[in-house]
């Protein structure tokens, strides 16, 4: 049989990294495997639900490049489907109606604590035969079988076992009609025909009531795979205190995405000691068999490591068009004017550990700064004013705009006024970024091109001199 596997995530927020992790795992197992993925959106949840939550999770899916073959299916859009496999079930004796209050739920609970029971429907409408006078609201249930045991053979976990007699009957669809999670995920599974269920392991213990279901329906019962949580540094579970926990936190904080699924998918799986994957070897080598059933806990560093990585080894191309929006962000459009996007994540990428803190290196390419950085004055003082004078001649008549002439322009004019290549690069870098950080001084020449650098060197020559008559 076809792996099919799908991602099932409820449109009540934004699509966070434990989500995100699930999703690679049911699309790495669909892909090892020659299979389907499918995304299915469960909405049931009206009050909760958004549209802007749908969309986060459609924009962070596409962004992180998790495509799916089926979908995006809406339970929504399948309401009246959940009501015709209800009146079968309700037909067949499989669910009944229940007509018990809150409030007469909430006293048999309060008194089943009272004597150290754990809290359960009683069955009390399980075999009633007719409605109560008046026919008052009712709700679902599915009728679970009173004995034996339901034995889960988990890919991570192992074999569970659950004892039909510590679950109760559960509501299939509240009184308004509306179906339950339980109930719609059942359905759907067998509907689309899915052969595994990879989630987190705060579904396990839906999982043998869900399984029950299947087995009343006829249909077959997929293999599960629940995947434990994520913690933060602290050995507690992930909130927002950790930082950033939205996919498309990370992706405005400046990560690429293959950096994020780098270090997600190391978040409980592993192969060796390999660190550094592409997603054609993760295809090749993940196993779901292989998740680690301990938690994993984030490590902020790691990531940042990872994305340096990326930076520094993808494509400059690729890693330019990731670029391009943080560049808009401080109003510049790369394409208008100064060097290619690409040339500049070249001369960038070896110190830079975010998109965002590459954008910011980069603007001294494509606009004006407007103050010299105090701490860089050390290496703009007044003795640099004639070889910077020299350098603005060269630059003017030099034929070739390239790093390597440039380099030899600025080693001849420190020769000539007895310094060494540093000593001149320096005050030259100032006078062209405002700061003393730049890439090399050769390359930052070439990017800025000759009309801003002969531009800055005026700038800088003038406010030397009036430094001198001040």
């Amino acid at each position: 049989m076809s792996v099919r596997s799908r991602f099932a995530p409820s449109p009540t927020g934004y699509l966070h990294i434990g989500g995100a992790r699930t999703a690679l795992f049911a699309w790495l197992h669909a892909r090892h495997h020659g299979g389907t993925f499918i995304l299915r959106i469960e909405d049931t949840d009206r009050e909760r639900s958004t549209v802007e939550s749908v969309n986060a999770i459609l924009e962070g899916m596409a962004w992180l490049g998790l495509n799916y073959d089926e979908g995006p299916f809406y339970q929504t859009h399948r309401f009246d489907h959940y009501r015709a496999v209800l009146d079968r079930m309700l037909d067949a004796g499989q669910a009944y109606r229940c007509y018990c209050t809150q409030e007469d739920l909430a006293a048999r609970r309060e008194a089943q604590l009272a004597r150290k029971e754990k809290p359960r429907y009683d069955g009390r409408c399980r075999n009633l035969t007719a409605p109560p006078p008046g026919n008052p609201p009712s709700v679902i249930r599915f009728r679970n079988p009173l004995d034996g045991d339901v034995v889960v053979d988990d890919l991570i976990r192992g074999r569970v076992a659950f004892s039909n007699t510590e679950l109760d009957d559960l509501v299939l669809a509240r009184s308004d009609g509306t179906p339950t999670y339980n109930f719609t995920v059942v359905v759907d599974d067998m509907d689309m025909g899915v052969t595994c269920v990879i989630r987190g392991d705060d579904h396990l213990n839906n999982t043998p009531r869900q399984i029950n279901i299947l087995r009343a329906l006829g249909a077959p019962v997929p293999q599960y795979a629940h995947v434990p949580m994520i913690l933060g540094p602290d050995g507690a579970r992930l909130s927002k205190r950790h930082g950033a926990v939205s996919v498309l936190q990370y992706r405005d904080e400046g990560f690429l995405p293959e950096a994020l699924l780098n270090y997600l998918v190391r978040l409980g799986w592993s192969h060796g000691d390999q660190e550094v994957f592409s997603l054609d070897e993760l295809v090749t080598l993940f196993e779901v068999e292989h998740v680690n059933r301990a938690a994993a806990a984030v490590n902020p560093d790691k990531l940042l490591w990872l994305n340096q990585h990326y930076l520094k080894t993808s494509d400059p191309d690729h890693v330019a068009r990731h670029l391009s929006p943080f560049m808009g962000l401080h109003g510049i459009d790369p394409a208008l004017d100064g060097p290619p996007l690409a040339q500049v994540v070249l001369a960038l990428r070896e110190r830079s550990k975010t998109l965002v803190e590459m954008a910011q290196k980069a603007l001294p390419f494509y606009r004006e700064f407007q103050d010299y950085d105090p701490a860089a004055l050390k290496h703009l003082t007044p003795d640099a004013i004639e070889p910077l004078l020299a350098l603005h001649t060269r630059f003017e008549q030099l034929a070739d705009w390239q790093a390597a002439a440039l380099h030899q322009t600025v080693e001849d004019v420190a020769a000539q006024h007895g310094r060494k290549f540093g000593q001149l690069a320096q005050p030259l870098r100032v006078a062209l970024c405002g700061s003393a950080v730049s890439p090399a001084i050769d390359i930052t020449l070439e990017l800025i091109g000759r009309g801003r650098v002969l531009g800055r060197l005026e700038r800088a020559i003038q406010w030397l001199q009036g430094q001198g008559s001040a």
